[in-house]
Formats: structure tokens, C-alpha cells, sequence
């Protein structure tokens, strides 16, 4: 399994028992948050330092890739690349988790949000309106299923590669 964007690996304790898990991140200072978080949890995950849209892993390298927040704080002309990527590494018969934010529906909590956003881009360089969905099918990627986990805030893309 691939984490691409493991950041400080928070999803170190919700990982498959018994799964070898590699994760991914540009940034060395998550890195070693990670590095850390790792090995006070004592779980086996291979960490490294690298850019989601150039990595160096083969083609068809792993069954399933979870990414967690990482698209919303991609800018507009990486979310292309790096699901081809996602799609180049991920098997035929494979499965990629996309957890990312929306702006809410509902008039008051999209107000709230769009407040916020300012902040949170500065804080966290995050978007809340990447609607990661529109670039799957040039990234060679379908939809399989959309749900939300939290209100009409965070979403879960199941995607795979086309032609399953």
C-alpha cells in the first residue's frame, strides 16, 4: 500500500494489520514527524522523501494507495500530474482512497468556511474547493464511488484505474 502525502502519519494506527505500507512526502520536516510518530507506535512503514508527481516506483507497484488531504494543497497544475502518477503506480485491479475537504452546501457552514479559508491557506497551504474529481478521466482515472465523512466537508473518492 502506498500513502501518498504521509505527511506526520497520522493514519499509522488505521493501516490494515500486517500490511507493508510505504509513504510518501516532499517535505523532510513531516518526514521526520513521521519517522518519529513510526517509531513510537512501532509500526512498519517505509518512509520516503518524494514528489508524488515524479516518483520512482515501477509501474503496477502497489494494490491500493490511500491519500489523505494531499490534493487540497496541490495548486490546479500538479492535481493532473499527480493522479497520473497515482494511476501509473497503482495495479490494474487496484483501488485509490482520495480523502480531501469541499466547500459545504449548506449556506451558513459555506459562509464559516469561506472566512476561514484565508487562514487555512496560510496556516496549511490548503484549498477547499480543488474538486479533484474533474481531472480523473484525463489522469487515466474513474470515479467508482463519492461519499462524504464528515458532513458535506470531507469526502471520500474511491477511484481506479480505467478499463476494470
Amino acid at each position: 500500500m502506498l500513502d501518498a502525502g504521509v505527511g506526520t502519519g497520522r493514519n499509522f494506527p488505521y493501516y490494515p494489520h500486517n500490511t507493508m505500507v510505504t509513504g510518501i512526502d516532499l517535505s523532510p520536516a513531516m518526514l521526520a514527524r513521521a519517522r518519529h510518530r513510526r517509531d513510537k507506535l512501532g509500526t512498519m512503514v517505509n518512509l520516503k522523501e518524494m514528489n508524488v508527481t515524479e516518483m520512482d516506483f515501477a509501474d503496477d507497484s502497489f494494490d491500493a494507495i490511500v491519500s489523505t488531504f494531499l490534493f487540497c494543497v496541490l495548486d490546479a497544475e500538479y492535481q493532473k500530474p499527480a493522479l497520473e502518477e497515482l494511476c501509473r503506480v497503482c495495479r490494474t485491479d487496484g483501488v485509490i482512497h482520495i480523502l480531501e475537504y469541499a466547500y459545504s452546501e449548506k449556506p451558513l457552514q459555506r459562509f464559516i468556511m469561506k472566512l476561514w479559508a484565508p487562514w487555512v491557506r496560510y496556516a496549511y497551504g490548503a484549498e477547499f474547493d480543488r474538486n479533484t474529481e474533474q481531472y480523473l478521466e484525463a489522469a487515466g482515472l474513474e470515479l467508482v464511488e463519492t461519499k462524504f465523512l464528515y458532513k458535506d466537508i470531507i469526502k471520500l473518492l474511491l477511484v481506479r484505474p480505467k478499463g476494470v
